[in-house]
């Protein structure tokens, strides 16, 4: 197999997992100033799009149950989201963006949009949007869906709490 022209000796895994949490890292270090973790500000800026509830304001940022309940609790102690009763859904609550969420998802954009382009300004230009289009194919296609295996692996858990000042 080693003709094989798709083969590849590179351990792909690895080289995903190492890109994530290098870039994790670097994002967390850049919006620590703002007082938001990364998953913090994915859940905001994602609940600014439109009127979403918990359940799926998590699916949207690929979060279990137990992080978003969390994760929200954080920002409504920190003034930055609210969570309203879901018109005609007693049980279910639509999370809100405060004015102070909004200042704080706003700064954190650019704080993203400038590691971002820092990150894939290491790459060609060529193949910067190559790349970003092939991650997205991936994750919308053929990764779309998880396998079914006895032991599924779990998502790592933070080691701390995240706290927002």
């Amino acid at each position: 197999m080693a003709d094989d022209p798709a083969r590849t000796d590179a351990d792909l895994m690895l080289l995903l997992g190492q890109t994530s949490h290098a870039l994790a890292n670097e994002l967390t270090a850049g919006l620590e100033g703002l007082g938001v973790s990364a998953r913090a500000n994915c859940v905001l800026s994602k609940a600014m799009v439109g009127e979403f509830t918990q359940g799926h304001l998590a699916q949207i940022c690929d979060l279990d149950r137990t992080t978003m309940v969390a994760t929200l609790d954080e920002l409504e102690a920190a003034g930055l989201a609210e969570r309203r009763p879901a018109p005609g859904d007693r049980r279910a609550r639509i999370v809100a963006v405060t004015d102070e969420g909004a200042r704080v998802v706003a700064e954190a954009r650019a704080v993203v949009d400038r590691v971002y382009d820092d990150v894939l300004g290491t790459l060609p230009a060529r193949e910067r949007a190559a790349f970003v289009s092939a991650l997205e194919r991936l994750v919308t296609g053929r990764l779309s869906t998880q396998a079914t295996c006895e032991k599924p692996v779990r998502r790592r858990a933070e080691r701390a709490p995240t706290v927002i000042t």
